[in-house]
């Protein structure tokens, strides 16, 4: 942007305050599996022991002035990704061929198209968004630079990505900020219809105190039939963020998924029953034909800045996938990682990390072969 503004039409360029701007990221893992994708449910870098490139992203942006209550002003934003990454945002609908049909390696995806519509005289500020858009809760994004390490939690890994559809978000006052919005479901186009894509809703609610050090927010994220679809998920998540002083704070974060009617993977008959790219239950009988599928997790981070260009990120979660619907393993799982971040100038960012995870109930990594996984990885994230 700076060589735009410099040049021909500059100004007009900085008076539309339309911006261009983007990111590389690529990284490397040493695990102790070495199967093909053997590192899931590890994620993103699902592939042992190789260096693959993660994201290419594009954004094209107009953010609304948000900073005032007494006009409407409006926004937009284009995300454009691409890279082994596509592989957790595609929703089905969107190009998702790509995974669903030919199980590509590298792979495009629109992740964000949508658009903002501001009324800061409304209450103190109420934001209309419209389009395909990042899941509302999560202390974590798909989005490299969005994120305090390289990898992502085992939680983060198998709850909803995007939405498309319609979100209002209002600030009542310093402490209250509601949201409540219509979408057709999880990772679903709305064009596709049923069973995939259906009306559902979401209501949240977030209450700051102690002049911002310390949030709470929950979230009804996907509330419809519930029955059995792609990645239709009943979603219902509780985050605190806290800080601690000047230089630490800990975010924690907890969710409860199910779906209904999950064909059972260990019973032939429920065979008619799958959808592509939606996984099954591994339910209490292999005489059921379908089942309730529940999850639940929770995570914890820890975070010291030691200065501007370094900080410390410490990870610990739970993870117990009740009917093996999500992972594919019917298992308890937790995972632990160290990573640091460190800055070089302003726009490359190197994240190393040390990560150790264990399934209690049956081996779910390396294919299914192991139950403890330990994976040394680092990325670099190089910002234009």
């Amino acid at each position: 942007m700076s060589a735009i503004y410099s040049g021909e039409h500059g100004k007009a360029w900085e008076n539309s305050r339309i911006k261009i701007y983007g990111w590389i990221n690529t990284g490397f893992n040493l695990s102790t599996s070495n199967k093909q994708y053997g590192n899931a449910p590890a994620s993103y870098y699902i592939q042992p022991n190789s260096v693959q490139l993660d994201q290419m992203a594009l954004y094209v942006e107009r953010l609304p002035d948000t900073v005032q209550n007494d006009h409407f002003d409006w926004g937009f934003r284009l995300t454009q990704l691409y890279g082994l990454d596509y592989r957790f945002t595609t929703a089905k609908g969107y190009f998702s061929q790509q995974l669903l049909t030919n199980n590509n390696k590298y792979g495009y995806d629109p992740v964000m198209a949508y658009v903002d519509l501001y009324w800061g005289q409304i209450a103190a500020g109420m934001n209309i968004r419209i389009g395909r858009y990042i899941s509302l809760p999560d202390i974590e994004a798909q989005l490299a630079p969005d994120n305090y390490t390289y990898s992502h939690s085992i939680l983060y890994t198998f709850d909803a990505y995007t939405q498309t559809g319609i979100n209002i978000t209002t600030k009542l006052n310093n402490h209250w900020m509601v949201q409540v919005g219509f979408s057709s479901g999880n990772d679903v186009a709305p064009w596709l219809g049923e069973p995939n894509a259906k009306p559902t809703f979401n209501a949240c609610v977030g209450y700051t105190w102690r002049e911002g050090g310390d949030n709470l927010y929950v979230c009804d994220n996907s509330t419809n039939s519930g029955k059995y679809a792609y990645n239709n998920l009943q979603a219902y998540y509780a985050t605190w963020y806290h800080k601690i002083n000047s230089s630490w704070h800990t975010d924690t974060e907890s969710w409860y998924m199910w779906e209904k009617n999950v064909p059972n993977v260990d019973n032939p008959a429920a065979a008619p029953l799958f959808i592509t790219g939606a996984n099954g239950a591994v339910c209490d009988s292999p005489q059921e034909l379908n089942c309730y599928a529940p999850e639940w997790a929770i995570v914890n981070y820890l975070v010291k800045q030691f200065s501007t260009k370094d900080y410390l990120t410490i990870r610990n979660e739970y993870f117990n996938d009740i009917k093996g619907q999500r992972t594919g393993f019917k298992t308890q799982y937790s995972e632990h990682l160290i990573g640091w971040g460190h800055w070089i100038g302003t726009t490359v960012l190197i994240r190393p990390e040390l990560r150790f995870e264990r399934s209690y109930d049956v081996p779910a990594y390396n294919g299914g072969t192991k139950k403890n996984q330990l994976v040394f990885a680092s990325d670099v994230i190089f910002h234009f």
